[in-house]
């Protein structure tokens, strides 16, 4: 069982990647790699939110913060 932050970043963990992966299959893509690479800096953030969060999410089973 999730809680409502973990479900959350979960969405926007999903939503980064999804943006990331259009922007890989771009044509544009082949010219300029810097919107991918934002996308991909969004997405790999996104991720670290989630990660932290799960730490010390009591309903993941992690501690309680200090």
């Amino acid at each position: 069982m999730s809680c409502l932050k973990c479900m959350s970043f979960e969405q926007a963990l999903e939503f980064r990647f999804q943006e990331y992966r259009e922007a890989r299959s771009a044509a544009f893509y082949q010219v300029s790699t810097e919107t991918a690479g934002k996308k991909k800096v969004d997405m790999e953030r996104a991720r670290y939110d989630m990660e932290e969060h799960q730490l010390t999410c009591l309903s993941r089973g992690g501690s309680t913060p200090e």
